[in-house]
């Protein structure tokens, strides 16, 4: 028995009956050699880890645009908040900590760069429409390692591609048919991660004080990010167990409180108009690059984003999204901004 079969065994003997059993897995859509090390899922996260979307998250907007402040929170930093918290809920109801792990950390690899706000525009100029959640499930089977993909485990891509709640969607996910809990903790750890330590990052930059947050809320739920997370999980924990293992969920008084919180959390902070003015001018740049490069798409793009054959406002999309903020302002000012010239 190797290293790998081991793991395998101690799953089924210390994992609810209800995880997800790397041995049990519907399998990868190219058919590998199993590693002897390492099970299919923790192959997962290391190939989520070590690929190239995964680095640029450290440069893609959270809320606040990153290269303005080291403090605020990026798409990578989030990523690593929502594994934190989803690996902690996973390990207290003895599901599969490796594929929440992956799941958790592979969720945004398609985010565009300005956040929701580029999300937005490519949105809006592509046939077809644009979702992050999609796109990292394209970035994960098509676009990572030059066209050849990640070659996922069917239930880390699954988890990738229903993480997205929106507004009002159910946080838990149960009327979406995701087949494992695992990617329904993950889809709950990404909004009880953004909503508070977008909260924080707010706070920070004056937006609102920790004192607006509505007294229903604060009541319930707590008043600091820190304490909002701690009865936020511990009640996810407890209520997911008293369920049997086989849903998760929170509580009534609590989920109606995080609703709350929610729509305060749009109101006052994603839909606040001094963000949304800053975002304004980074739309602008999409826009103009998108403009850009599907004029000059195959001058511009590399030949790999072509091997699909997908329609050019695609190509174009998948191009942008994988930019960094940064690497857009500095393409913008390439394309778009005159060069100094100076006689030496």
């Amino acid at each position: 028995m190797n290293i790998r079969e081991e793991s395998e065994k101690l799953e089924r003997e210390t994992l609810s009956p209800n995880a997800c059993f790397a041995a049990e897995s519907r399998g990868r859509h190219l058919p590998e050699v199993p590693c002897d090390i390492r099970t299919c899922f923790q192959r997962d996260r290391d190939r989520i880890l070590h690929c190239k979307s995964f680095r640029r998250l450290k440069h893609k907007t959270q809320v606040f645009l990153a290269p303005v402040g080291d403090h605020y929170r990026t798409r990578l930093t989030h990523t690593l908040e929502v594994s934190q918290i989803a690996r902690t809920i996973a390990r207290a109801l003895r599901l599969n900590e490796d594929l929440t792990e992956a799941i958790a950390l592979g969720h945004d690899l398609g985010h565009t760069p300005f956040g929701h706000a580029g999300e937005a525009v490519l949105n809006r100029l592509v046939d077809g429409g644009f979702r992050h959640f999609v796109q990292s499930v394209r970035v994960v089977n098509f676009l990572e390692r030059k066209g050849r993909g990640l070659n996922l485990t069917e239930e880390v891509v699954e988890g990738i591609g229903k993480h997205s709640k929106g507004r009002s969607g159910d946080p838990s996910g149960a009327h979406l048919g995701i087949r494992t809990l695992e990617a329904r903790v993950v889809r709950v750890s990404d909004v009880v991660a953004y909503l508070n330590h977008d909260c924080d990052d707010a706070i920070r930059a004056g937006i609102i004080r920790e004192e607006d947050v509505p007294d229903p809320v604060a009541k319930v739920i707590g008043r600091s990010p820190r304490e909002r997370i701690n009865r936020l999980v511990r009640d996810l924990i407890r209520n997911s167990r008293a369920a049997g293992g086989t849903d998760i969920r929170m509580s009534p008084e609590i989920e109606q409180a995080f609703l709350r919180y929610k729509d305060f959390m749009y109101e006052e902070i994603y839909f606040n108009e001094k963000v949304k003015k800053e975002f304004s001018k980074s739309e602008k740049i999409i826009e103009f690059l998108f403009e850009y490069l599907m004029e000059n798409a195959e001058a511009q793009i590399p030949s790999f984003y072509f091997q699909r054959k997908s329609k050019r406002d695609r190509v174009t999309a998948d191009y942008i999204s994988g930019m960094t903020d940064l690497y857009a302002i500095n393409l913008f000012e390439e394309f778009f901004v005159p060069r100094r010239w100076f006689r030496l």
